[in-house]
Parts: structure tokens; sequence; C-alpha cells
């Protein structure tokens, strides 16, 4: 058995894997995110790891043989968190999250400081990373920068509760704006525009390669063998990735949870900033990938479910889904930016709206423009791509909103690809997470990044096509009008 932990920003999630593929069990626990000023995103690290250990009871107590036999533990986790440490390992302050936009102006300072940063880092600085949030610290909180002896991902702190090591993976590490993507290692050049050197880095490794041992103490109170690897794990998409089995060129995934997420997989380091797209390291060997993130995906919903009263995400897209294509065509646009853009706008302070409200703007037509509106900003992601060289025909559809049939065959129409469902396609990180921790226990890529069988295939809809091109052109038109008005 092999035990995958995925520290969400919602939810930490633990999947237990057999050496048969079979994902035996998952078990979750919830988390809360701190807002405490606008654009201001924050969690305590210390919920991750009770979390953690809520999830791993409920795993122990419904398999307890099947959770006695795990051989390794595998980490996925939220990207570009800023977990700040003192010399006694001790939190500083609360971690600044991926979806936290404040350091808008510490991007713009490091791109002016540093012009060839992006081809370094593989993108743009953007306000979710993690680099820039480290020189917010130091402006704005200096006493805090002071004490700063180590700085880790969220994945990475549970991983330190776990071991008592100071490691981060390469796909992770991609998303700090502090490693040379193509080189695989910290950069000091990076570093330096944050006020950092590599001494307050971890160790970075293979995803796929051991990250520590479980600690004495820890195997005593979780129930598990003492001494087992811990994977060095990978971030939460690159581990999705492991999971759908996309470890090889022009194999990707579409995520559709609390933020949304194109992936594709490429055989080389290949980055494109104009496009405001990621080029980071993959979580298995000389492999890298590109991404294109929108920052508010299936969250939307979420948002709209609680704006509207309604009873459930799934009551609205039930309702979006019976609307005929005449009345689908009188729903307002809706610019999916609740938090901010990155691809293809690259804009933090931007934020959503709805366009064209009329007296028959009813709760099924709100709740279609939201739908839509996610689905067109995921087109605009995959045509970022597309400028910065990848071609896909097909992708794995991953997260929470896999589990919606409408919104798999809209995005397969507006997107033109293939959209392929799995029944592991809700696991998310967590599965991926397991493979990494299997992988390093010494087997080959080939024999545990399977790709898993296919639930559903949904192909792009002519009709739904020639609906969707004149409103997609109206959603583009929107965003460049609107922001002249900030």
């Amino acid at each position: 058995m092999y035990l995958g932990i995925d520290i969400g920003t919602s939810e930490v999630k633990a999947l237990l894997l057999s050496e048969s593929h079979k994902v035996i069990a998952t078990a979750g626990a919830t988390l809360y995110v701190s807002r405490p000023h606008p654009g201001h995103s924050e969690q305590d690290p210390a919920s991750w790891w009770t979390a953690t250990c809520i999830a791993l009871k409920a795993l122990q107590e419904k398999h307890p043989a099947e959770y006695a036999a795990v051989k390794a533990i595998g980490l996925s986790g939220q990207m570009h968190g800023a977990v700040l440490l003192d010399q006694a390992d001790q939190v500083l302050r609360p971690a600044i999250l991926w979806n936290d936009t404040r350091c808008a102006l510490e991007c713009q300072e490091m791109m002016a400081a540093l012009p060839s940063a992006a081809q370094l880092a593989g993108s743009l600085i953007m306000p979710g990373f993690t680099a820039p949030k480290l020189r917010w610290v130091a402006r704005h909180e200096p006493q805090i920068f002071a004490q700063v002896a180590k700085v880790l991902l969220p994945k990475d702190y549970v991983r330190l509760m776990l071991t008592g090591e100071h490691i981060t993976d390469l796909s992770d590490a991609s998303g700090t704006a502090w490693l040379d993507v193509a080189k695989r290692a910290w950069s000091p050049e990076l570093l330096l525009l944050s006020g950092l050197t590599q001494a307050q880095m971890p160790r970075v490794v293979e995803g796929s390669a051991p990250g520590g041992q479980l600690s004495a103490n820890v195997a005593a109170q979780l129930g598990l063998q003492v001494g087992m690897v811990v994977a060095g794990g990978a971030g939460d998409n690159a581990s999705s990735a492991v999971g759908m089995g996309a470890v090889h060129a022009g194999e990707g995934f579409l995520s559709l949870g609390t933020s949304g997420v194109l992936f594709v997989v490429t055989p080389r380091f290949a980055p494109n900033a104009a496009s405001a797209t990621h080029a980071f390291c993959h979580a298995v060997p000389q492999t890298w990938h590109q991404m294109s993130v929108m920052l508010s995906a299936a969250s939307c919903l979420q948002w709209a479910k609680q704006a509207l009263g309604a009873a459930s995400e799934s009551e609205l897209e039930a309702k979006a889904a019976a609307l005929s294509f005449e009345e689908r065509a009188s729903a307002p646009l809706f610019l999916p930016y609740l938090s901010g853009e990155r691809t293809p706008h690259n804009d933090a302070v931007t934020r959503g709206s709805l366009h064209g409200l009329s007296h028959s703007s009813d709760q099924a037509a709100l709740a279609y423009a939201v739908i839509e509106g996610v689905t067109f900003g995921l087109t605009d992601g995959l045509n970022a791509l597309k400028k910065a060289g990848s071609n896909v025909t097909r992708l794995s559809l991953v997260g929470g909103g896999a589990r919606s049939a409408f919104w798999a065959q809209q995005l397969a129409s507006s997107l033109n690809v293939e959209i392929v469902t799995h029944a592991e396609s809700t696991a998310g990180g967590a599965l991926g997470a397991a493979r990494l921790g299997w992988l390093a226990t010494g087997a080959s890529v080939p024999d545990v990044c399977t790709r898993p069988g296919v639930t559903h295939s949904y192909q792009p809809d002519a009709n739904e096509q020639a609906f969707l091109a004149p409103r997609y052109a109206k959603f583009q038109a929107l965003y460049p009008a609107l922001k002249a008005l900030q």
C-alpha cells in the first residue's frame, strides 16, 4: 500500500493506493482560509498538520489492515504558499497563500531589477508566487523577515512534521520564482531579489526521489512504520498529472478546482512569459511542463451558490444545464476574475463582473453565466498555451468540477479538444502523491504512471461551438474595455 497526502486550500485529502493501482479509500478534513484584508489570503500551517492527522486517522479506522501495510508516503500540495520559520522551526506568521495578491508592486520591482527573471524562472514573477511575498514581508514586516531561517511550501511544512527535514521537490520549487528551472537548481540571482540566500531554502529533490524518512515519534503517533520513505512529492498540478499518467510530451489535463489549470507535458524547458504561461519542472526527472492558470474556477460556482442562496453547486449546475440554447443566449456574460487573474492577463487587481443583466436574469441564467465564464477563461488559457508552443488534442478532466457532465461537454466544445474523465478524476493530487511515494521505493515510471481507464469521453459539439463562438468573442472584448475604467 502507498499513502498519498494532498494539502489543498480548502481540504487535506489522504488516499490509500494498492500495488494493483486500486484506490482503496480516501478521507479528508476541511481547512479554513483567512482573509484579513482585501487581496489577502492566509492559513495557519498548524491547521494543515491537524487536518492531516484527522484524515489519516479516518483511513486507519476504516481500513486498518491496508493502512498498516503502507510502505511509503507521497506529498502533494497547493503551490506558492510562504511558510516562514525561525531557527527553532517555529512559524513566524500565518502562511501567505497562492491566491494572495498583496505583492503586485514587488513583482514589478523584481522584474525591473532583473529583466532575465522570466527566462530563469520560466514565468513572469506574479503576485501568487512565493518570491514577491518575501519581498513584501521584508518591506512591511521587517522584524519578522529578520528572523526567517527557512522558507517552506505548504506540503513541505507537513513533511517537516513527518520527517524533521527541510526538503522540497522541483515541481513545487518551480512555483517560487527562486528556481533556475532549466538547471533544476536554486538561482542565487533570483533569491537575491527577495533578500534571501540558498541557506534559507530547503534541499531540492526530484518528486519521484526519496525526500526524508518518517520519524519514530510521528510513526508511533500515526500508526505507521518508522523510517518509511517520504517521497519528494509535487505541487498539486504536477501531482495530478502523475495521477492521470501524464508524464510524456503532449499529454495533459485540465483541473477544475478552486483554481483552473491547463497542464501539458513538454520534453524540454520551453518558457514563453509573454503569454503569461508557466514553464516548470515536472515531478519526474528531466521532464518539464507548460501550464496556464486562472485563479478562480469552480470556486466561482461556490461564490454563486452563496450569493444566490442556492442549496448546493450541483443544484445551480442542474438548473444551468436545463436551459435551451435560446435561454442561454439571454444569460449575462461573466468575467471570472474574483481574485484577479494570471493567464492570460497577469492582473492582480482586476475583478469579476456580470455584463448584460436584465429582469429575466434568474438563478438559472446567472448559474449558466458563471459556468460559461469559467469555461471561457480556460479557453483563454489554452489559446495562451498554443502561443507558447503546446499542442494537445485530449485532456483529462480532474478536480471537483469533473463531476459535472454538462461542464465537461461545454469545455470540450469551447476548447475544441476531447475531454475525458476517469473514476479517479476527483482524487486529484492525492493519487499522484501516492504514486510518487511508490516511485520513491524504486519502482519504475512505466509501471507506476499508467493511464487510468476512461469513464466518459466528451467530443466537441458543432452546434454548441456555433452558439459559444459569438459569446466568447464578446467575453474577450470585455476585459480590455473594463480595464480602461480601473
